[in-house]
């Protein structure tokens, strides 16, 4: 039988929770770097056994974590980080300048056919890429060399590169989006990049309809699909049927469109997931009632799922990266929270089920479909200098 492996950052250590495939009953070990904050876990998916952990400190900086099994143990991978040139800077809409700064590492993308090969998104907003599982990175600078980097914006939380989507249908295409300037593309490797934020409208910003500005908080793409994208904007849930050309909205019949995270139906692809929240001041569910809205149009008509779910005095975010889907025959949906609590649906989010309750801060949730032959985690933690 296939398991299941959810890999949970908070804000103080990592957590490796196993199950097998009827995901009813799930191991949990860690927290893994305990007291550190731990922004993004990812696994590879050329070997479900390699794992990349950023973890960050205000005393220590930032450190790139790895495990070659499965969680079990971790090595120190690096935290050489090279950017060619001078730093340069951003320009605040009042002109006043802000120097370029490296603060920490807000998600990880492991390659799709290189088990050494991982990209890293950073604040302040750059795109890096290391050869050899972690232990060396450069910056793939194309991107913030394009002419509107010095006019880039830092979102509330900052000026975070925070999604990273590699097209499994072409190796030279990625997609990236940064809060607070929006959606890129490169088709060529990253040597150039392309603004893709054209029918996105941010009314906080003087150019509403601006090529660069706008607050993207996640971007998602159903592997089968790669022309198709689903955006949850600051205001807005959005899709693009043309790889980011074009924009629409698809916020529809949603109590509220600003929210964190969005996702996409492991088998279904016009069937996306998201937590609205009640707005860009207060960062909890509308009424106190979490709900997960799903689509299976694509979009436009939402349904709530709440089954499982507290209804009453829940004051919780969603963060960004705080979502996923499994891809077992019935789509598992997986989903941590502010407040320490991690949600799964065995039934593609009909019912909810909390598989912990009292974990620091969520701050991402990864998870990787095993098959039966891999081996189950030791519940020893060790890191190694």
């Amino acid at each position: 039988m296939s398991k299941v492996r959810l890999l949970v950052g908070t804000r103080k250590g990592a957590f490796v929770m196993t199950s097998d495939g009827k995901r009813e009953r799930w191991e949990i070990t860690g927290p893994h770097f305990a007291g550190w904050e731990i922004y993004h876990v990812k696994g590879s998916p050329v070997d479900p056994n390699r794992l990349y952990a950023s973890q960050s400190s205000g005393w220590f900086g930032q450190v790139i974590q790895r495990s070659d099994d499965g969680g079990a143990t971790w090595v120190q991978a690096g935290n050489k980080f090279l950017y060619d040139g001078v730093p340069g800077t951003h320009q605040w809409y009042d002109g006043t300048p802000h120097p370029w700064e490296f603060k920490r590492v807000w998600h990880l993308e492991p390659s799709l056919s290189n088990v050494d090969e991982v990209y890293a998104g950073v604040e302040d907003a750059a795109l890096f890429r290391s050869a050899d599982g972690g232990g060396s990175w450069e910056e793939m600078s194309g991107l913030r060399g394009h002419g509107s980097g010095p006019h880039w914006q830092p979102g509330a939380g900052g000026m975070c590169l925070h999604t990273i989507i590699l097209d499994p249908s072409d190796p030279a295409r990625i997609f990236i989006a940064i809060s607070a300037a929006g959606a890129f593309r490169t088709d060529d490797a990253g040597k150039t990049w392309k603004p893709i934020n054209q029918g996105l409208r941010s009314e906080q910003i003087p150019d509403p309809t601006a090529e660069v500005g706008h607050c993207v908080h996640h971007i998602a793409m159903h592997p089968s699909r790669p022309g198709v994208l689903f955006m949850q904007k600051h205001w807005d849930v959005m899709r693009s049927d043309n790889a980011g050309d074009s924009w629409r909205e698809v916020s529809g019949n949603l109590p509220t469109d600003f929210g964190f995270v969005i996702d996409v139906h492991a088998h279904e692809p016009e069937t996306v997931f998201v937590v609205p929240i009640k707005s860009d001041s207060e960062h909890f569910p509308l009424d106190g009632k979490l709900r997960v809205y799903r689509s299976r149009s694509g979009g436009n008509e939402w349904e709530a799922l709440t089954k499982g779910l507290p209804q009453k005095d829940c004051y919780v975010n969603v963060l960004r990266d705080a979502m996923a889907v499994d891809s077992l025959d019935e789509c598992g949906v997986y989903f941590g929270t502010t407040g320490g609590q991690v949600y799964g649906s065995s039934d593609g989010g009909d019912s909810w089920t909390p598989i912990v309750r009292d974990l620091p801060a969520v701050l991402s949730v990864e998870v990787q479909t095993l098959d039966s032959g891999s081996q189950p985690l030791s519940s020893e933690s060790r890191t190694l200098a």
